[in-house]
């Protein structure tokens, strides 16, 4: 690599394979996003650090539940920090993270405790970024619940303009529930 690169932090090491087809520019584009997701992207506040699961705590430190019915679920969702991508916006993982545990607790408005819930399939659909700091109304329902599987829809909308900016669809499958 060049001087220029030499002086700066890295986030390769001596041990990090760079293969000889990519050129100079490539890897020093791609150090400095790692370099910008390791120190500005993952700010994780120092109580999850070694935290078994610290990933959930965090979502769940972030999302906050607005009203339940059968069948329908709304939360909403801080877009702190910790929960960003390196563009400053809410990472994907997060974003499917979220839809995860919101479509669990629509499902479990409608299917008994008799009954294990199997995620069989989780669509997302990102259609737009939500910024730092912004709030995002979730609305959780339920498209079909039968004896066996459930489907539920997701939508993600920025509280303040009400755009639509994710959609999700989860679909469970519906198990009895061991005894032992």
């Amino acid at each position: 690599m060049g001087e220029e690169n030499s002086k700066r932090k890295s986030s390769y090491t001596k041990d990090t394979i760079i293969s000889e087809e990519l050129c100079e520019e490539d890897v020093a584009l791609v150090d400095i996003l790692f370099m910008h997701v390791l120190q500005d992207g993952y700010n994780i506040p120092p109580q999850y650090h070694d935290v078994k699961d610290s990933f959930s705590q965090i979502i769940r430190s972030c999302l906050k539940l607005h009203s339940i019915h059968p069948g329908k679920i709304s939360c909403i969702l801080s877009v702190k920090p910790a929960i960003l991508n390196a563009y400053r916006t809410l990472h994907g993982g997060a974003i499917g993270a979220v839809a995860e545990r919101v479509s669990i607790a629509c499902a479990r408005t409608v299917v008994g405790k008799d009954k294990e819930l199997f995620l069989g399939e989780l669509r997302m659909s990102y259609l737009s970024a939500a910024p730092c700091n912004a709030e995002v109304v979730i609305d959780g329902s339920i498209i079909r619940s039968g004896r066996n599987i459930t489907v539920v829809a997701v939508d993600f909308r920025l509280k303040d303009s009400r755009k639509l900016i994710y959609t999700s669809n989860a679909t469970f499958y519906h198990m009895p529930v061991a005894s032992l």
